[in-house]
């Protein structure tokens, strides 16, 4: 059975509770242990894929194409696991569920209540998840770590809040324990403990206590001794139980504060951890993990030549928004030996518009595009600011600017080219502009235009290379075949692919099949690269993801490129499981097997009529695409 770490939080919201919770996963992965995570989010959304960008940070997508909250990037990284879209609970997934459930009669005529129906459901769905292999060992995790979203008494938690007291005596003492993060405010230069005195006396009223309290304070003043024991006088804590957590240089030394505190060596015999029986390789990979981050951290402070690049957005307002960026940049700085200087500049503050309304927000923005070192166009949606997109990227094209393209940034770069080097004035995307008549790029026939939640092409997809000279193949060591997670509803059209290789834009990466475009990189330029996928979605502290450590290398010079390259032929490792890289034929092949022979479990959960739903409706997704394929060939560009 898993030992179980809820980590949840008062007083206010986005207090650093995904932090917290990966050091501690982490902390404990360096003990040999393995450890997985789950993230409750108590919103009604079945998944985060609908939301904006500024109104909940970036959605974060997973192998399986799960379109989750982005503390699940922050579990992925520091624990360098794979999840599936069953680590993300929320409200809405709960809900759906027991309905189903109550549908299908599955309650037996009973009536149906939060209280057990809603709460066991949540302790079912932690129980089941915490026991799936999520590393290259293949086996069950012996910690899972459950991170509660929310503040300790909103109405929309109580459910989960409930579960979570009940989870405590379904699992036992020596099985479950919980961290609290609470803020203690710096007034005038003294540590305010009132706060947390109430969020404890909340929690402990719904049945909870702490074993840990973690007392996040926005300062870098750490917390004092007086402020521990006053703490632990009123919160019915041991002073041990409370640990400081101020403001620090890097959120990379947040597992090492933690650990300094004693963090690790109490829930060893809070949970009996000591018990676990870690083979000698877990040791061995917990002690070198252990001994990387110690040096991650601590080249981190010795670092003094910079790299300074210019992201260009439409979501700067919210630097959440682009959370998985920001972390790629860092990682790839780290391994290059760079101090980052990251610049954010509004796409639409670059345009001609913006110079006749507020033309310091347009000089400021331009500033830092010229004199920049590195241009990063990253995802979005929506025309807004789109032509400021095309002008960065013509910049970065013409004065021999490393640049980097991530998703609409690759679109946005097709269009750029289209327009000034193939002399199609009018070329655009009929995402921004339907009626077109020059539209290099286009819908995705197969996509729904009806509902777009969980609609778009998603998740792990292969990608082959086809030019040997590529850099970025170098950097993905040279493999033939590289992987990444995708998240798009458009892409370039086929027809104009040969106009545009003709006039010189190489797209060096195609699908498995041949038909879509999802790599473009120009030969002759630093570094000039276009990713249709997503590949901030699998960079690693310890392995950052090569798009952007050939960026960010590019951007520090030729030679610091050259030895990257050099280094990722040598010891570069994908992210992913192998069982996850698979193609997409054999993917397709696998899931029709599965749902003509059946499968014992899902044939005993499921009733004939929604296994009969389920077949029908991977079906039409493989005769969709099949469509697609032929209609390519027949224009000319399949192979």
């Amino acid at each position: 059975m898993p030992k179980y770490i809820v980590v949840s939080g008062g007083v206010i919201s986005g207090i650093g509770k995904g932090v917290i919770a990966s050091s501690t996963g982490l902390l404990l992965k360096t003990t040999g242990l393995k450890v997985t995570a789950i993230k409750i989010d108590p919103y009604m959304n079945i998944d985060a894929g609908t939301m904006r960008p500024t109104e909940h940070g970036e959605v974060y997508v997973l192998n399986d194409g799960g379109e989750v909250d982005l503390d699940l990037g922050n579990y992925e990284r520091y624990l360098d696991v794979t999840l599936s879209r069953d680590n993300n609970v929320t409200t809405g997934k709960i809900y759906r569920e027991v309905i189903e459930k109550e549908r299908r009669g599955d309650y037996l005529g009973k009536t149906v209540q939060i209280v057990p129906h809603l709460t066991n459901g949540i302790q079912d769905w932690i129980e089941r998840v915490s026991k799936i292999p999520v590393d290259d060992t293949g086996e069950e995790p012996d910690v899972c770590i459950i991170e509660l979203g929310g503040t300790v008494g909103d109405i929309e938690s109580a459910p989960f809040i409930e579960a979570m007291r009940q989870f405590q005596f379904r699992m036992g003492r020596e099985n479950f324990a919980l961290i609290h993060v609470s803020l203690v405010p710096d007034i005038h230069g003294e540590q305010k403990t009132k706060p947390t005195q109430a969020t404890i006396r909340d929690l402990r009223g719904l049945g909870l206590s702490a074993d840990i309290v973690a007392c996040r304070l926005a300062a870098p003043r750490p917390l004092d001794d007086q402020t521990k024991q006053k703490i632990s006088m009123f919160c019915h804590v041991d002073v041990e139980q409370v640990m400081g957590v101020h403001d620090v240089s890097s959120v990379y030394h947040v597992p090492l504060l933690l650990e300094a505190q004693g963090l690790v060596s109490f829930l060893t015999r809070r949970l009996q951890l000591s018990k676990i029986e870690i083979p000698r390789a877990g040791l061995e990979r917990g002690r070198n993990l252990h001994q990387r981050w110690k040096q991650l951290t601590r080249g981190q402070e010795r670092l003094f030549d910079t790299v300074s690049i210019v992201l260009v957005g439409k979501y700067t307002a919210l630097k959440d928004s682009y959370m998985s960026v920001i972390k790629s940049v860092e990682h790839a700085a780290f391994r290059c030996n760079r101090k980052l200087i990251l610049q954010w500049v509004e796409s639409q503050d670059l345009e001609p518009e913006t110079q006749e309304i507020d033309p310091v927000k347009y000089h400021d923005a331009w500033r830092a595009l010229v004199s920049a070192k590195g241009i990063l166009v990253p995802g979005g949606f929506g025309s807004r600011g789109i032509e400021g997109m095309i002008l960065a990227i013509k910049w970065a094209r013409e004065q021999h600017i490393p640049f980097l393209g991530i998703c609409l940034g690759f679109q946005v770069a097709v269009i750029e080219w289209a327009r000034n080097v193939c002399g199609l004035k009018d070329a655009n995307s009929t995402e921004l502009a339907s009626e077109t008549p020059t539209p290099v790029v286009i819908y995705m026939p197969e996509i729904s235009r009806t509902h777009l939640g969980g609609t778009m092409r998603l998740g792990l997809r292969a990608t082959v290379f086809s030019q040997p000279w590529s850099v970025l193949r170098k950097l993905y060591g040279g493999a033939e075949t590289i992987w990444e997670r995708h998240r798009h509803r458009y892409e370039v059209n086929p027809e104009y692919v040969q106009k545009l290789e003709e006039s010189g834009l190489p797209f060096v990466g195609r699908d498995e099949q041949g038909v879509r475009m999802q790599v473009l990189e120009l030969k002759d330029h630093p570094y000039f690269v276009g990713l249709q996928a997503h590949p901030e979605f699998c960079t690693r502290p310890l392995n950052p993801s090569p798009p952007f450590l050939g960026f960010i290398a590019a951007a520090s010079g030729a030679p610091v490129l050259a030895e990257q390259v050099a280094a990722q032929l040598a010891t570069f490792k994908p992210p992913h499981p192998i069982a996850a890289m698979v193609s997409d034929s054999a993917r397709q092949a696998n899931a029709e097997e599965h749902l003509t022979k059946g499968d014992s479990s899902d044939l005993g959960k499921k009733e004939d009529g929604e296994m009969k739903a389920d077949l029908e409706s991977k079906i039409k997704e493989m005769q969709d695409d099949a469509a697609v394929q032929r209609k390519s060939a027949v224009n000319g560009h399949g192979h």
